[in-house]
């Protein structure tokens, strides 16, 4: 493969960068990439802390090559992808996947918590496509997958700057799918529901300042609750973004896992007063059968 500045580099099939590879969803696009045959990069934080990635690329038989890269960080990120232009010379595919989560009602949310997880969320996820999108334009090809949530289509409960930026994140992606879209380059959006990752354990702490908020700080844990209990496989995710950026009839957004494809229909349906409505409601029990009956979901305990 001839890189952009002419020279050889040893790569076989598509060169492709998984940020957040380390574990979870990440971890499962990286190696399923792989095995895919494209010569894939998966950034971390630490790699000595990347065994478990390595561990299960192993066992998959394929090679995820790691890179030491902090989204939230601009030097970092330069540093992260000049080292993989020296290595092989182009990215023909980004997956943003790197994010981190937060819970919170908007009284309670600090906006220094806002500005931090729109740093990684969102201004994350623009520092790697700036970094790659020069040799995409000139090559006239590549594609751009962006991580969201389905809280980037509805807004979740007691989830405020998270859900903040994944609404961004969606905002971003959309205008930047027209934006790229004459130098043939394609954008995708993830959206998904709920998968088996050591996030949700990790994601448990609320503010509770104010004492005010008890509900919607319940039912916010329920409902991840009972999607864990039914948690789709990151491996689904992984085997869509292979679909998505290979098809011949791509879609820009993709809801996907646990209550993705159901969350986007029934928020699609439900009136504006109808959404508030079902926050109004007092009663768990009753809110839990409202909920089921608008999303087709059963979350109550």
């Amino acid at each position: 493969m001839m890189s952009d500045d002419g020279s050889e580099r040893d790569v076989s099939g598509p060169v492709s960068v998984v940020t957040g590879a380390n574990s979870g969803i990440g971890r499962a696009i990286a190696i399923g990439l792989a095995d895919k045959g494209h010569t894939t990069y998966g950034t971390v934080r630490d790699v000595g802390r990347a065994t478990k990635l390595l561990d299960f690329a192993d066992q998959a038989g394929v090679e995820v090559r790691l890179v030491e890269l902090d989204i939230a960080d601009d030097d970092s990120v330069r540093r992260g992808f000049a080292q993989i232009h020296d290595e092989v010379g182009r990215v023909d595919h980004l997956v943003n996947n790197a994010g981190v989560g937060g819970n919170a009602v908007a009284e309670e949310c600090s906006t220094a918590m806002y500005l931090d997880v729109m740093n990684v969320n969102l201004c994350g996820a623009v520092r790697c496509i700036q970094a790659v999108l020069p040799g995409m334009r000139e090559r006239g090809e590549g594609s751009i997958v962006n991580i969201s949530s389905i809280t980037g289509r509805i807004a979740a409960l007691a989830q405020s700057p998270y859900v903040a930026s994944k609404f961004a994140l969606e905002g971003m992606s959309e205008g930047l799918a027209q934006e790229v879209a004459p130098f043939g380059i394609r954008v995708v959006i993830v959206e998904p529901g709920v998968t088996k990752s050591a996030i949700f354990a990790k994601n448990v702490d609320t503010p509770h300042a104010t004492g005010a908020y008890d509900t919607p700080y319940r039912r916010m844990l329920q409902f991840y609750a009972a999607g864990l209990a039914q948690a789709t496989d990151p491996r689904e995710v992984a085997e869509l973004i292979h679909h998505a950026i290979t098809t011949d009839e791509p879609q820009l957004r993709y809801p996907v896992s646990w209550g993705g494809k159901e969350l986007v229909a029934g928020k699609a349906d439900l009136d504006d007063r109808d959404w508030v409505a079902l926050g109004a409601i007092g009663d768990d029990d009753e809110y839990y059968r409202r909920f089921e009956h608008l999303f087709g979901l059963r979350i109550a305990p």
